[in-house]
C-alpha cells in the first residue's frame, strides 16, 4: 500500500506573531512544531503499513525550516519525505496550497491513500485536505476516527455531532483524521539518527506541473484583511439559589424581563 501523509509545520500556538503589513503569520524566529493532528495522520499510516505493508511518503509545503518537521516524521517511521518550498508559494490561501500540494502528489506518483490531520492549529480551516482530493479527483472522507482496509475497499468511522457514521469507499481515497483515532508514537533514537542523516529533497515551482497564476498570493482568491482580538463578552450574572427549582425560576424571570422568552 502506497500512502502519502500531509504534514504542516506550525508556529507554537503560544508564540504566534502577525505581520502588521501583510496580516500573515511571522514564522522566522518563532518556535515551530509538527501540527498535532498530522501526527495522528502519520500514526494511522504507520499502523496501516504494519498491517498491510507498503511505503509512506510525507509531504510538506513551507519554508526551508519545515525540513525539521519532516525529519521528525522520518524519525517516527516514515519511509520518505519531500519538502515543497519556493517563494512563488508565499501567501497561499487554502486553495493555492491544496493546488500546489496536489501537484506535488502527482509528482510523487501512484498512491492508494492520502492521510491528513483534520485541520492545522494555526488556521483551523480544515479545507486543505478536501481541496486536495478535489484537485486530484478522488474520494474523500473527513473527521475519520477509525480505518479498516479490505482488498480495494476502505471502511471508516466518521465522527459527527450525534456519534459516528460508518462509510465504505474504494481506493484511492483521501482521509482526514481526528485526534481520537490514535496516540502518536514517539520518535526512536535509531530513527532520529537515521533521519538526521537523510537529505530531504526540495521541490520548487519549476519542479512541478503547475500554472504559476494559481500559486501564492496571485492564485489565492481569499486574503486576510484584518486580524484582531475578539472583544470581551458582556458582564455575566451568576444565579445562586438554595435549590435548582429556585434558580430556574429566577433565570426564567430574568429572561422574561429581558424579553428573550
Amino acid at each position: 500500500m502506497e500512502i502519502i501523509v500531509c504534514v504542516k509545520q506550525v508556529p507554537d500556538t503560544t508564540e504566534i506573531k502577525i505581520d502588521p503589513v501583510t496580516n500573515a503569520l511571522i514564522r522566522q524566529g518563532v518556535p515551530s512544531i509538527v501540527n498535532p493532528f498530522d501526527k495522528n495522520a502519520l500514526e494511522a499510516a504507520l499502523r496501516l503499513r504494519e498491517k498491510h505493508g507498503g511505503k509512506i511518503t510525507v509531504v510538506s509545503m513551507g519554508p526551508p525550516q519545515a525540513k525539521e518537521a519532516l525529519k521528525e516524521c522520518l524519525a517516527m517511521g516514515a519511509d520518505h519525505a519531500v519538502l515543497v518550498s519556493d517563494r512563488a508559494f508565499s501567501g497561499s490561501d487554502t486553495l493555492a496550497t491544496s493546488y500546489t500540494l496536489a501537484a506535488a502528489m502527482r509528482k510523487v506518483g501512484h498512491c492508494d491513500m492520502i492521510l491528513c490531520g483534520k485541520q492545522a492549529i494555526d488556521g483551523d480551516t480544515a479545507q486543505v485536505g478536501p481541496e486536495i482530493a478535489e484537485h486530484l479527483g478522488i474520494a474523500q472522507v473527513t473527521y475519520v476516527s477509525k480505518i479498516e482496509i479490505s482488498d480495494n475497499t476502505v471502511r471508516v468511522e466518521r465522527e459527527n455531532e450525534d456519534g459516528y457514521a460508518i462509510l465504505e469507499v474504494e481506493l484511492p481515497v483521501l482521509l482526514s483524521v481526528v485526534k481520537s483515532i490514535n496516540e502518536p508514537r514517539l520518535p526512536t533514537i535509531k530513527g532520529t539518527l537515521k533521519a538526521n542523516r537523510t537529505e530531504i529533497p526540495v521541490w520548487t515551482a519549476a519542479d512541478l506541473d503547475v500554472d504559476t497564476e494559481k500559486l501564492g498570493f496571485k492564485g489565492s482568491p481569499t486574503q486576510v484583511r484584518k486580524t484582531f482580538t475578539p472583544p470581551q463578552r458582556a458582564h455575566s450574572t451568576v444565579i445562586q439559589k438554595d435549590t435548582a427549582r429556585e434558580a430556574v425560576a429566577e433565570l426564567i424571570q430574568k429572561l422574561s424581563d429581558a424579553k428573550i422568552v
